[in-house]
């Protein structure tokens, strides 16, 4: 194969919560733009407790990071490296830079991110230390998309380090020249990157906290356009400048390539090149750096972009980046949304990537968690007195990578936002609006509108559903009629995508036949936010099914999932294919059971 182009979590456990009081002064909003007002007088929120152990590294430890990795030449991968196919180009191995572009700005770019990896080993010597460089795109405040080479079998949580919001290099004493350090939460690559052919070449790192840095979207799902031959596309990165020298370039570089057609590539590549996963561009490489634009060592991981887009990311290429008759290979973007997607919204109770369940005891009220173990879920933790709300959902409004609540009092029908202050220590507990009382439907399904920021969705008594646009902060934009009859179904669920396109989708079971439908998402804002052509999943009554829930991805695998309750108490997990024909989850695992005694919010 080629050669990539290169050069954890921790675990917060929560809380007891007591309710809010109502704030004063707030007029009625059912019918209007969400309200947010300064934080409501309420009891304080104990904080979550970190584990020691995980807990995010100090700046120094940070920075030695950002040190060592820049003093070291490893390149990403490459312990996994395997030659070309001969049918190819024989003297071929993985790596990547860009040879032939211009430097360009942080303002131009401000989504760009440095990817510092710096393993001592634990010893003496410094032989055996490994230090490599990777670029990488913000997606999402705490997301950094990069490829898998980058990512697999290294800890970036123990050993890693992003820089944002600078151009430059660091120096050698670890001056960041303006940009800031963040260390990595946790890790995912595409559980099918193959190391040897590196196909499938995609990865997600999480921040602990979110950056300052204005994100970037991929593109989407079905995206054909982008790839056209011929088409601009821009690449970004700090790679190598020269075929003859190993140095990276100290500041941001970019440059246009052409984008390739399907045939070209496999020409260039033979078997190689993997059709639809692979997109290749740029012009053929001369053989020297003379007349060639192209990736090169370094730029790993960095996107490639059309249309501020990302359509795809550096993966691999011929050593030395200029052989003749040579193409950059990128991951094809819009093959590996369905897959990606989750993992930009994957908070989750305890932090480990596997969306957890949230539910509360009918008998006596008290909240509780349970922590996903991919196809059970642990045991009850307590939360506290929940008995005075009659809704409580699971999102991430602020978009910082930790769980938020949406909470709807029964008594006024208010409906309020809890959220983790990072800065702060401290939850802060918010009003979003007045007595929606007559309001039959409440979800909180992800990004409905294409923006990669979490929005609200309401039913009201008329059975209109309305879009509640989110803005990242808690705050909405005034709301958008979305479509009408909803009042039809019983149930309305949905926490991510389904259906494998990466956009948010909706779970409805209608009332008088037990049909449920999956309404695909489009990624548009309004009236074309879920397709017309819906899904049948299945016909569930009462009597089979009487609670359902969609919490995200409880297995890991990134994929959403479903939870159906039975009448005798029985959840049953179905697990998410994201496949383009038959069945869209798989046959159903039992996860419990005495789940009959409890509120089941969804």
């Amino acid at each position: 194969m080629g050669t990539s182009l290169s050069g954890g979590g921790r675990y917060r456990r929560r809380f007891g919560i007591a309710l809010p009081v109502a704030a004063a002064g707030v007029a009625a909003a059912v019918g209007a733009a969400l309200l947010t007002t300064p934080a409501v007088a309420a009891p304080a929120l104990p904080e979550p407790t970190v584990n020691p152990a995980m807990e995010a590294p100090s700046l120094t430890e940070l920075t030695r990071r950002v040190v060592g990795a820049m003093a070291g030449d490893d390149i990403a991968g490459e312990t996994d490296k395997s030659p070309l196919s001969k049918s190819a180009n024989p003297d071929s191995a993985i790596d990547a830079k860009i040879i032939g572009g211009t430097t360009t700005s942080i303002t131009s770019a401000p989504w760009m991110a440095q990817l510092h990896y710096y393993d001592d080993r634990g010893t003496t010597s410094t032989s055996d230390d490994i230090g490599l460089f990777c670029s990488g795109a913000v997606v999402a405040p705490t997301k950094i998309l990069t490829a898998a080479h980058c990512v697999k079998g290294y800890d970036w949580h123990a050993n890693g380090a992003i820089v944002t919001g600078t151009a430059q290099l660091p120096s050698e004493n670890g001056d960041l020249n303006g940009g800031t350090v963040s260390g990595v939460w946790r890790q995912w690559n595409n559980p099918a990157y193959n190391a040897s052919t590196i196909d499938n070449d995609i990865a997600v790192l999480t921040l602990p906290a979110p950056v300052r840095a204005t994100p970037i979207r991929m593109t989407t799902a079905g995206d054909t356009a982008s790839y056209a031959a011929g088409t601009g596309a821009k690449v970004y990165g700090w790679g190598r400048t020269s075929s003859t020298s190993p140095e990276v370039s100290e500041t941001l570089k970019t440059a246009t390539l052409p984008i390739q057609s399907d045939a070209t590539c496999t020409d260039a590549w033979g078997t190689d090149f993997v059709k639809g996963h692979m997109v290749c561009a740029g012009t053929p490489a001369t053989g020297s750096d003379e007349g060639t634009t192209t990736a090169c060592n370094g730029d790993s991981g960095g996107p490639l972009v059309v249309n501020n887009r990302i359509v795809g990311v550096v993966s691999w290429g011929v050593e030395d980046c200029v052989a003749e008759g040579a193409y950059s290979v990128f991951t094809k973007v819009t093959d590996y949304v369905g897959v990606t997607y989750p993992r930009l919204d994957d908070t989750d109770i305890n932090g480990d990537g596997r969306a957890d369940l949230w539910l509360r005891k009918k008998s006596t009220g008290v909240g509780y968690s349970r922590n996903s173990r991919g196809t059970s879920f642990g045991v009850n933790e307590t939360w506290g007195d929940w008995g005075g709300v009659n809704l409580v959902l699971q999102t991430d409004l602020d978009r910082d990578g930790y769980q938020d609540l949406v909470f709807r009092r029964g008594d006024t029908g208010d409906l309020y936002w809890s959220h983790y202050v990072i800065s702060a220590g401290s939850w802060s507990t918010k009003l979003l609006s007045r007595n929606w009382k007559s309001v039959t439907r409440i979800v909180t399904p992800g990004d409905v509108t294409g923006d990669y920021v979490p929005d609200l969705l309401m039913v009201d008594s008329a059975g209109v559903l309305w879009t509640y646009p989110g803005n990242g902060n808690g705050t909405f934009s005034t709301r958008l009629k979305t479509g009408t009859g909803w009042n039809g179904f019983d149930f309305v669920r949905g926490h991510g995508d389904f259906t494998g396109d990466g956009r948010t989708d909706l779970v409805a079971r209608v009332k008088s036949t037990g049909v449920v439908y999956i309404y695909k998402g489009t990624g548009k804002a309004g009236a074309g936010s879920f397709s017309g052509g819906r899904i049948t999943m299945a016909t569930w009554k009462n009597t089979t099914y009487n609670a359902f829930d969609a919490v995200g991805d409880v297995s890991g695998d990134g994929k959403a999932d479903f939870l159906a309750r039975t009448p005798g108490g029985t959840m049953y997990l179905y697990r998410g294919t994201q496949a383009t024909s038959g069945a869209l989850f798989s046959p159903r695992i039992s996860v419990g059971t005495n789940f009959q005694y409890y509120d089941i919010f969804g």
